[in-house]
């Protein structure tokens, strides 16, 4: 659910987004419980900052513009570029923050999202096109605490190890290794090998030649329960 401070951050974003959309009769907008429309082909753009957000805008009415003919390397401008100005300006409600270049794309998902904020952009003669906004979830109080206590280690050095199999020997036979010896080990050819941080099993992976060195390309990361077991 929306929280009533969301919804007036969210209705403040779309009303300043209709006063940069450049259309030729002046838009309000109102809040709509669903989408009635089209919207696979939207123009689309994300938002990282402080409040970070998903937009999107259908807009009928924005068609494609071109530079004069006299123009020298005169480009046609696409709806996605029109629109990009209303939809900074809507981002720029939302406080610091980076929007990326806007972009047709299908926003079905995002319009039918219950956590966005659907709005008519409506003139006097009718609905003219619709806007949509969803805020990303913020981390809670306690994610938060843990990805700071995290930060703190980030640069601690963890040694990953691989293993490829086990075996045990007496100590009568580990005497007795010599050069061109062969030790026999608890897994067959082609079995996983076993990927381990700090002597802890994480994953499971397959040995690789990569330019004449040795890796190993993860094939599985075991959660906690599977490394329990």
């Amino acid at each position: 659910m929306i929280s009533a401070d969301d919804i007036r951050l969210l209705d403040a974003a779309a009303a300043a987004l209709t006063t940069v959309l450049p259309t030729t009769s002046l838009l309000r907008a109102e809040r709509a419980d669903q989408h009635d429309g089209d919207a696979t082909r939207a123009v689309v753009a994300s938002f990282v900052g402080r409040r970070s957000a998903d937009l999107a805008v259908v807009l009928d009415i924005v068609a494609p513009v071109s530079g004069g003919a006299g123009d020298e390397g005169a480009r046609t401008l696409t709806a996605a570029d029109v629109v990009q100005p209303a939809l900074e300006a809507a981002s720029d409600v939302l406080g610091n923050g980076v929007l990326d270049d806007a972009r047709l794309d299908d926003a079905t998902d995002l319009f039918a999202d219950p956590d966005a904020a659907v709005y008519r952009l409506v003139a006097a003669d009718g609905v003219q096109g619709w806007f949509a906004i969803r805020l990303r979830r913020e981390p809670q109080t306690g994610e938060r605490s843990v990805l700071g206590r995290l930060s703190r280690i980030n640069n601690v050095e963890m040694a990953l190890t691989v293993e490829i199999g086990h075996t045990r020997m007496s100590v009568r036979d580990v005497l007795g290794i010599e050069p061109g010896a062969v030790i026999e080990l608890d897994r067959s050819a082609g079995s996983p090998a076993d990927v381990l941080l700090n002597g802890r099993l994480i994953a499971h992976g397959e040995i690789v030649v990569v330019d004449q060195d040795y890796a190993v390309r993860i094939t599985k990361i075991l959660d906690a329960a599977e490394d329990v077991a």
